[in-house]
């Protein structure tokens, strides 16, 4: 039994729950053990599926997650990573740049795997929003709904005064124009930013620097993650505003400490990220994780069967789907 697989795409990190190989229950506290990358096998998320047997022509249905447990809604580098999964698992079916569909809880995605062996794959990642609605974006009372487009917004962090654009694309994206983007300022001012009481639902953030109006640099701090070395999600979302700026080109090389990625923007707006990833791991979990992680199933279970004595209308249960 192969309990799961791990990926990675320019040090952006992913591990693999296919049920069709394991019984392993897929609980946040499970999510936030297997990530843990002192008590787990580490990562920057899971990602969970196929939830149905994959058949040529259907979408693909899986579920991303943080690390933190929480729903990721979309990463491009996890649709990247899940379509060469998929695509090594059954290679008459899903390689050589057949076209695939996976869908997650943010809509459906159409996946090519251009290149199994060097690991290349492009995503189609749809046309984002500027809406602040679709974040949502607050006004600076932090009650009162922002209208309109989410571009060129002051923001007041920690007392700096910054100018921001936001973009939702699966997930909500905060795009900060700066002259350097390093890790020292994404790890300062990133969980500010993501947890600022203007972005209700919270946001993932990209410190933002063009290079030239074909390259792009930007370092990442993610809402349900952190600190990150890469995020297909967040380059597409850093083209975009950039794009919606006028600072740069149709075709963006988005340069990240990880590595890099190729953005695409078509003339309706919509986004195509092309990239590479890789296997780094497969395996089963040793028996010491295997019984923690059972047990994580069974406190589920326990809080699920409570819920639904105190209130049967409305079950609550830890089981993430």
């Amino acid at each position: 039994m192969i309990d799961f697989y791990k990926y990675q795409a320019a040090g952006n990190d992913y591990v693999v729950i296919d049920p069709r190989q394991t019984d392993i229950a897929v609980t946040r506290e499970a999510i936030r053990l297997i990530c843990d990358r002192h008590l787990g096998i580490g990562a920057d998320g899971v990602l969970h599926g196929p939830l149905e047997a994959p058949r040529p022509g259907v979408p693909v249905v899986l579920d991303l997650y943080n690390s933190d447990g929480s729903d990721c809604g979309r990463s491009g580098n996890g649709l990247r990573m899940f379509a060469l999964h998929l695509a090594g698992q059954e290679p008459e079916t899903w390689a050589d740049g057949r076209e695939l569909t996976l869908r997650t809880g943010a809509g459906e995605s159409s996946v090519r795997v251009l290149d199994l062996a060097g690991g290349r794959v492009a995503v189609g990642m749809g046309r984002p929003g500027f809406d602040a609605a679709d974040l949502p974006l607050l006004q600076e009372d932090g009650t009162t709904p922002f209208e309109g487009r989410a571009v060129d917004v002051p923001l007041t962090v920690d007392g700096e005064k910054l100018t921001v654009s936001c973009v939702y694309n699966g997930n909500p994206h905060t795009v900060v124009p700066v002259d350097e983007p390093t890790a020292e300022l994404a790890r300062r001012l990133g969980p500010s930013i993501a947890g600022h009481a203007r972005f209700p639902h919270r946001t993932n953030v990209q410190f933002m620097r063009m290079v030239s109006r074909s390259v792009m640099e930007i370092e990442v701090y993610e809402r349900g993650a952190g600190y990150v070395t890469a995020s297909g999600a967040s380059a597409c979302a850093a083209v975009s505003v950039a794009r919606e700026l006028g600072l740069c080109e149709a075709r963006v090389e988005v340069r990240m400490p990880g590595g890099a990625v190729e953005i695409a923007v078509a003339e309706d707006g919509s986004v195509t990220m092309t990239g590479d990833a890789e296997q780094v791991a497969a395996g089963s979990f040793a028996p010491a994780l295997r019984a923690r992680l059972d047990r994580t199933a069974t406190r589920s279970s326990a809080a699920s069967d409570a819920a639904d004595s105190a209130n049967p209308t409305t079950a609550a249960t830890e089981v993430v789907r």
